[in-house]
């Protein structure tokens, strides 16, 4: 026999009502943490770790140049290098001031450059793979980036060929601060290569900005060696032999002049007669120098040269003009033989 409690209609529409609303259960939530619980820790963890290797990469690369350039400006007190020597066989090298500088402004320089590349590879990388952790397609993503690139491209060819050509300008040492060049309509010294400009002051004080990529062509007076080359004009009637015995008496006196010591790299040497001008045979005298050295060493020859054909009685060359004097009857006479016109 039942002996339950008779069910009241109340509790009857209670019974209903839990019956009918949706189940609410406290394991929901855990059970779905629990099936994407790969996807909520694996990809952040996955992004830290490639955001940490991106950022160590970039720490040894930037260590390892950074060690690469204080390696080469540790080589600009060295001084087991031969210098320039004014006796002797001539050793050909540049001014020690200026390589240490040139060669301080390139490392720092391809140091700085190689440091942003690094870090741009790196970064490019490693956005790269972050994108592809949270689901994001790369292939269209990278298409558009190419389209722009090559726009960009098109739009900024002459940076980007500014940019190249001064690399390969520092690469190849072609030219540094403190070098005299000849860039075209720039000529005078050099005072800042950058990767986009080159700074040159001329000889009257201007300061030009050359684009690297608009350098066609370069001449240095700087690097190893100069030479000297003094042209003398001489009249026709004299003495060749005694000349060049003058002329080879004075670079020997300049030779041994302590004053240029170190200055003229070999014995000055007559290479004969250049030219037969006009007016007088021009005899060509000429002497290797250190850079930049040229000039000074033309100018001294000029004066001593002068002293020493002044007490050898040797004459310069004079300007030689051919007068032609008529008469009045010979112009009348060439009058009278021109045809009439009439």
């Amino acid at each position: 026999m039942d002996r339950s409690p008779p069910v009241s209609s109340v509790d009857a529409s209670a019974s209903y009502l839990l019956s009918s609303a949706p189940a609410v259960t406290t394991t929901a939530a855990p059970a779905w943490v629990r099936d994407n619980l790969g996807t909520l820790v694996g990809v952040p963890l996955r992004i830290l770790l490639i955001v940490l290797g991106a950022m160590l990469v970039r720490v040894l690369a930037k260590r390892a140049i950074t060690r690469v350039v204080e390696r080469v400006l540790q080589t600009n007190g060295d001084d087991s290098a031969p210098r320039l020597s004014g006796r002797g066989p001539a050793v050909l090298q540049r001014d020690p001031s200026r390589a240490d500088e040139r060669r301080e402004q390139r490392a720092r320089t391809i140091g700085s450059v190689l440091s942003s590349i690094v870090t741009i590879v790196v970064a490019v990388m490693g956005l790269a793979m972050v994108l592809d952790q949270i689901g994001i397609a790369l292939g269209p993503l990278l298409a558009s980036a190419g389209v722009v690139g090559l726009a960009i491209g098109f739009g900024a060819q002459s940076l980007v060929a500014d940019y190249l050509s001064g690399m390969l300008i520092m690469i190849e040492d072609q030219y540094g601060v403190g070098d005299s060049v000849d860039l075209g309509e720039a000529v005078g010294e050099v005072e800042n290569v950058g990767l986009r400009l080159t700074l040159v002051r001329d000889l009257n004080g201007g300061l030009w900005h050359i684009r690297n990529g608009e350098i066609m062509r370069v001449r240095n007076d700087s690097q190893e060696w100069a030479r000297s080359v003094l042209d003398v004009s001489v009249a026709y009637e004299s003495n060749l032999e005694k000349v060049f015995a003058v002329l080879e008496e004075v670079g020997q006196e300049l030779r041994e002049d302590p004053a240029y010591d170190g200055v003229l790299l070999e014995d000055p040497s007559v290479w004969g007669v250049q030219s037969m001008d006009v007016d007088g045979i021009v005899v060509r005298l000429v002497v290797k120098t250190a850079p930049l050295k040229q000039w000074a060493v033309t100018r001294e020859l000029r004066r001593r040269v002068k002293g020493a054909f002044d007490a050898a009685g040797i004459e310069r060359s004079l300007p030689q003009r051919t007068v032609w004097m008529r008469s009045e009857d010979e112009a009348s006479d060439a009058k009278a033989a021109v045809p009439s016109s009439r």
